[in-house]
């Protein structure tokens, strides 16, 4: 299998006018009833959101001006995952990427990195061959299958949740730090009460045929599973099903820590300081892909970056580079590549500076801008919550409809 260069754009088109179609397009209640199949009415809004075509009160807004949602409402209640991650990660910190509370097992019970025949979807398996498979195919992946995944990892090879979480969120085109790695600890049951276990009567369930997975080691009950995820004395790594021949593996798409030579990203130049000198500045980062505010100067010269401490912690491969360059082409044909000195540098004659806060690289900005708030939909709540249902009664308290978030 080669790397999809042309998949990821033609299903999700990188730009904030598509993304307003597939809002659009939300059937609220069909999403409800028919989210947790694969081949159900999901949105496929996720990338829009993490790189900031739109936001989470754009989507709503746009499916209240057809419909009242009740504030309980399955597709707002979604929405409320995607702040409440935010939540953590604001009162955390860097804290999510390790685990926020003892597990079934103790952190030294798994292993440390993923095993290859994962890594290559020939686990034989095939809920978890094909969601690996879809994932390097279209940088998407179910929700359902994600926990799948995660569940399969951590639970039955023993793999630390931190080595899967890391894996996924460099592949995915909405990889987002929070929502991602914060979901595996949900899944591990060191971000919630219990372990995520599923068999195959749930795959059979919830996913088309080719995901069907009798007669595999999932092909179990849930006390079984229970028992595997809780035994300290299992050391799995080894693939549990019958893996598949290796001229059937999936290749894993490679990973740069820099943009492609094929887009037109370039370091700041000293003529490009020149023509911003004196003049108002605002920063496209890849978690704000959207036009200046309003109340910014006329003559606000627009730059999109790229910041080196970001990406060399957290590679992508080349279609995500592709598709988040082709979105910032939208905002701006001035695309930098720079760390955060290098930029400093760059900007230090320009009048003011601003941009969008995001946490993914806000640490790197905040010298050298004035940080406009991620936008938000729930009203803020103060106190760290440790679940999301403690989270979401303080968010929504007197609150009825969805109109009232907006």
């Amino acid at each position: 299998m080669t790397e999809n260069r042309t998949t990821w754009a033609d299903k999700l088109p990188p730009s904030r006018h598509a993304a307003l179609q597939r809002v659009a397009a939300v059937q609220p209640h069909d999403y409800a009833r028919t989210r947790n199949h694969i081949n159900g009415a999901v949105t496929g809004l996720s990338p829009y959101f993490t790189h900031g075509l739109i936001t989470l009160h754009d989507a709503l807004a746009s499916v209240l001006d057809r419909e009242p949602l009740h504030i309980e409402h399955k597709f707002v209640f979604e929405l409320g995952w995607r702040e409440f991650f935010r939540h953590v990660w604001a009162h955390a910190g860097d804290e999510i990427f390790s685990s926020l509370h003892a597990g079934p097992l103790a952190d030294e019970a798994y292993a440390t990195n993923l095993p290859a025949d994962i890594r290559q979807a020939c686990t034989g398996v095939p809920v978890i061959d094909e969601a690996v498979r879809t994932l390097y195919a279209t940088g998407t992946l179910h929700n359902h299958a994600r926990m799948w995944l995660a569940s399969y990892c951590v639970h039955l090879r023993r793999v630390h949740w931190r080595a899967g979480a890391d894996w996924l969120v460099a592949h995915l085109l909405d990889g987002d730090l929070a929502s991602n790695h914060l979901s595996w600890q949900w899944v591990a049951g060191t971000g919630s009460q219990k372990p995520y276990l599923f068999n195959a009567d749930n795959v059979a369930r919830y996913a088309p045929p080719p995901w069907h997975s009798p007669g595999s080691i999932i092909d179990t009950s849930y006390e079984e599973l229970d028992r595997i995820a809780r035994d300290s004395q299992l050391r799995r790594s080894e693939p549990l099903g019958s893996a598949i021949s290796g001229s059937e593996a999936a290749q894993e798409p490679a990973l740069h820590a820099r943009p492609p030579e094929s887009l037109p990203i370039s370091l700041p130049a000293i003529a490009e300081q020149d023509e911003i000198k004196d003049k108002s500045v605002w920063l496209v980062h890849p978690w704000a892909l959207r036009a200046p505010p309003a109340d910014m100067p006329k003559e606000t010269v627009v730059i999109g970056v790229y910041l080196r401490e970001h990406h060399d912690a957290w590679p992508w491969p080349q279609a995500r580079w592709e598709w988040v360059d082709a979105a910032m082409a939208n905002v701006t044909t001035r695309r930098w590549w720079a760390d955060s000195a290098s930029l400093s540098q760059a900007l230090s004659g320009a009048a003011s500076v601003r941009s969008s806060d995001d946490p993914h690289i806000s640490r790197w900005l905040k010298p050298l801008a004035h940080l406009d708030a991620a936008p938000s939909l729930f009203p803020p709540v103060a106190q760290r919550c440790k679940s999301f249902s403690q989270w979401w009664r303080s968010a929504t308290t007197g609150l009825k409809d969805a109109k009232d978030l907006l």
